[in-house]
């Protein structure tokens, strides 16, 4: 009997004994292709010597110093590393120990940015319907994953949504991309007049869509009406890029290729590498100012953030994308990917949408190809995939209530980016024939 308490309560997941390069292997002696790193943490792949050596080196000069005391060399050229890549004119880094903590920490920043500045009547944070940023209370409040909110509803204060820009699934018939990404920003700004510009402190957004809608990426010109109302309102803009950012989809930041600059982002997932847990809150300067102007001090903080070991590994694994020319390899094994999906899954009937950028890509499931209607949730398409590609020696990262919170299903994928082509044409054929033999099975049963 385990003494662990697992994420299920009936069963236990096997046992992994080691990990290397792309592979997980258990207790058994089995090995699985990490297709989505985890949760699209393993950005470099596993095992790396060069992340290992970083690790044993500062654990054994200094292991831990409390950060309202010291700071520490890894803590400051990690900083410097991640503003440089960033650019964008961000100058500040807050570390904190996950995504949901950066979440939580950027939402704070964002309002007491706003009650440093005299704003102190701003205190609402607006998201998106079908967002998902944390599992801690704060994060979860702001999200959009109905699974994930129900069972703590009453625990969470009520919360403003706006539409999210989810073309394929919300798109009027005949509306261009332009005229939707247009029509789904608007209804930030009709909000914000809704609730009063001056009680409105953040926007917070996921540059990409990661788990709760599987990849879903912009449509042109959305973000640049975004970031046109944010400061026409003097709202902050916070681009959650927990998942979708070091380079996971190409540039460090996502929101790059979209051509604006963010007030803060939140990254965590692809900075560590899953080596160790870090998240960051990156803050442009005008925000810090606010606090170096006023009060001096962020009423916030955790026991273990910038801490010294975490903060050596996370800048070996930024410094083996550099050295690698990882970056160029998301973009370039990205379009490969895609090439393999298309391949061998575009004429599939229950497969409706293959969509994503860089190495971040999602696979959705139909159960009608003519309308898009989704399997009955009650059916567990996503998971029982998620089963059959595991059985097959396949790690993916299944989803649900990819539509609207409880009907719709999707596969992600986030393979690392040292990911090489043959592996990536085997996750695509596994991935294939576990979608068919598991949508056969269900329309056998069906039948």
């Amino acid at each position: 009997m385990s003494n662990v308490f697992h994420r299920s309560a009936l069963t236990t997941p096997p046992m992994a004994t080691r990990a290397l390069g792309q592979q997980i292997t258990d207790v058994a002696g089995r090995s699985y292709l990490d297709a989505s790193g985890g949760a699209a943490v393993s950005c470099i792949g596993h095992g790396d010597p060069r992340v290992v050596a970083a690790v044993s080196k500062q654990i054994a000069q200094l292991d831990y110093a409390h950060n309202g005391a010291f700071t520490s060399q890894p803590a400051e050229e990690l900083a410097t590393h991640i503003c440089n890549a960033a650019g964008l004119g961000m100058t500040r880094v807050y570390f904190v120990g996950s995504g949901s903590e950066a979440v939580e920490a950027a939402i704070k920043m964002a309002r007491q940015c706003q009650i440093e500045r005299g704003q102190a009547g701003r205190h609402i944070v607006i998201s998106r319907r079908q967002s998902y940023h944390g599992n801690t209370l704060g994060a979860l409040a702001r999200s959009g994953s109905e699974t994930r909110r129900a069972p703590y509803a009453p625990m969470l204060p009520d919360r403003t949504q706006v539409m999210p820009c989810f073309y394929y699934r919300y798109a009027e018939p005949g509306e261009t991309p332009e005229a939707f990404g247009r029509r789904a920003a608007d209804t930030l700004e009709a909000e914000i007049l809704r609730l009063g510009p001056e009680n409105v402190a953040a926007f917070l957004v996921e540059t990409v869509v990661g788990a709760t809608s599987g990849a879903v990426t912009p449509v042109p010109g959305y973000f640049t009406r975004i970031r046109e109302i944010c400061d026409r309102y003097g709202v902050l803009l916070i681009c959650d890029e927990v998942m979708c950012g070091v380079h996971r989809t190409g540039p460090f930041l996502a929101c790059a290729a979209e051509g604006i600059a963010p007030d803060i982002v939140t990254l965590a997932k692809g900075l560590g590498g899953g080596y160790l847990p870090i998240g960051a809150v990156v803050c442009r300067p005008e925000v810090h100012d606010s606090f170096a102007q006023g009060s001096g001090t962020f009423t916030h903080g955790h026991t273990y953030m910038a801490h010294p070991v975490v903060c050596a590994a996370a800048l070996a694994v930024q410094q083996v994308i550099v050295e690698d020319g990882l970056a160029a390899r998301v973009v370039e094994q990205g379009a490969a990917l895609e090439a393999a999906l298309r391949g061998r899954l575009g004429q599939y009937p229950h497969v409706g949408d293959i969509r994503g950028r860089g190495l971040l890509w999602a696979v959705e499931l139909v159960a009608d190809p003519e309308t898009s209607a989704p399997f009955d949730p009650k059916l567990g398409i996503s998971a029982r995939i998620g089963a059959e590609a595991k059985a097959r020696g396949l790690l993916v990262y299944p989803g649900s209530g990819t539509i609207d919170g409880w009907q719709g299903d999707h596969v992600l994928l986030a393979p690392a980016y040292s990911i090489g082509t043959e592996d990536l044409e085997k996750i695509a054929d596994v991935l294939a024939t576990s979608i068919e033999v598991v949508t056969r099975r269900t329309a056998d049963v069906v039948s």
